[in-house]
Formats: C-alpha cells, sequence, structure tokens
C-alpha cells in the first residue's frame, strides 16, 4: 500500500512537469517579436510634392514574418514635422514605434528665449527662475 502511494505520488510529479516547462516557454509579452527586424530596404525617394510628406517604408511584424511596407505620402501639418516609426530594443525582443507627428521648433524663438532676457527685468515669470523640466527643453 505505501509502495503503491509513492508510485502514484511519483507519477503525478513527473507528469506536472512537462505542462510547466511547456508554460515557461510559450509565454509572450503582447507587441514584443523576438526576431530582430532586417536592415531597412533601399527606396529611392519620389520627387517632394507641395503639401506632402514623405513616409519611409518600414519591416512590418505580420505575427509569422517580417513583411516590407513601402513608403508613401502624407498630407502635411503645418507647424510640425513626421517623426518616422523605429524598431526599439525592449524586454528582450523588438517593439514597433509608430510614427507620429512633433511641434516643429522655430529656431528665431528659440534664440530669442535663450539670449534676450540677461538684464533680470521679468520678461519671463519668476524672473531668472526656471521651472522644473524646462532647462532640459533649452527654454532656459
Amino acid at each position: 500500500m505505501r509502495i503503491t502511494n509513492i508510485l502514484l505520488a511519483a507519477t503525478l510529479a513527473a507528469s506536472a512537469l512537462p505542462v510547466l516547462a511547456q508554460v515557461s516557454v510559450n509565454i509572450n509579452v503582447p507587441g514584443i517579436v523576438q526576431l530582430p527586424p532586417p536592415a531597412p530596404r533601399y527606396e529611392s525617394l519620389p520627387r517632394p510634392r507641395p503639401g506632402q510628406v514623405w513616409v519611409p517604408g518600414y519591416w512590418q511584424w505580420n505575427e509569422r514574418a517580417y513583411a516590407w511596407h513601402p513608403g508613401y505620402f502624407v498630407a502635411a501639418r503645418p507647424n510640425y514635422a513626421y517623426a518616422p516609426g523605429e524598431w526599439v530594443r525592449d524586454d528582450g525582443g523588438w517593439r514597433w514605434r509608430e510614427g507620429n507627428w512633433r511641434r516643429a521648433e522655430r529656431r528665431e524663438r528659440r534664440e530669442h528665449d535663450r539670449y534676450d532676457d540677461h538684464d533680470g527685468d521679468g520678461d519671463r515669470p519668476g524672473g531668472h527662475h526656471c521651472p522644473p523640466g524646462q532647462a532640459k527643453k533649452g527654454r532656459c
């Protein structure tokens, strides 16, 4: 009777091991691709179009493999610049970061902010005080 219980316990323990191993191998983090993307393909740039911005082609993951998505034109947005998407390393794999529109900075405005308020007359709120996070943005 004792040997039967020991054999039964050993059989149950042995049958549970492959299940645990299978679960740990098949865990996927959503949005993470384990294979690195191939090098970007060369695309000859088409002629610029007025009011349009060129979005370069990129490798797109389709749950099985990478497929090339060719470049295309999108309508330009006033005072914005397009930042193309890119593959970035993340959590031991690769994640696609979508392209987006970023506010375009005007150089003459930046230069004015940087050099014109040295007399301390308080043109800026707080005189020479720089609010948190603004120094990194070049605004102080």
